[in-house]
């Protein structure tokens, strides 16, 4: 069941049980929520919160999982749903962080202020705006980030 629960797993709240779905089950429900999600429009810009000041020009990684890693160099831009450590060896090399999801607690966040990269935080769609090899500015003093 442990393996089944990390390939694919949805747990949820009806108000009453707490289920666990896992597989097909799971992969079903998550397809019915994204057909009610509203979609994100076309755009070039995002803004979110500033947690580190600064403004860079660089491309577009998007890195969620550290299996991903290998694709970013030294000087892209990181654009992710949220960090975690694991993602901590390309961070020192990113020239800014972008995240969908944090506030100035986060860890995106934490690990800007201490190496000084510009970090915008909380733009809840840059990486459904933004795809790989993309090049963008991020105005992180304006909490911005657009693509050029």
């Amino acid at each position: 069941r442990i393996n089944d629960i990390s390939r694919y797993s949805v747990q949820y709240f009806d108000g009453k049980t707490i289920t666990l779905l896992t597989g097909p089950a799971a992969q079903k429900i998550v397809s019915e929520i994204r057909k009610k999600l509203p979609k994100v429009k076309a755009s070039n810009e995002v803004t979110g919160e500033c947690a580190y000041p600064g403004k860079v020009r660089g491309i577009v990684k998007i890195i969620n999982q550290p299996s991903e890693m290998a694709k970013f160099k030294h000087g892209d831009i990181l654009v992710s749903n949220a960090t975690d450590p694991s993602l901590l060896p390309i961070m020192k090399k990113a020239a800014a962080f972008v995240t969908n999801m944090g506030g100035l607690t986060c860890h995106a966040a934490i690990v800007a202020r201490e190496l000084e990269i510009p970090c915008v935080i909380g733009t809840k769609v840059a990486t459904q705006v933004f795809a790989d090899d993309q090049r963008v500015e991020v105005d992180a003093m304006q909490g911005k980030v657009k693509r050029i």
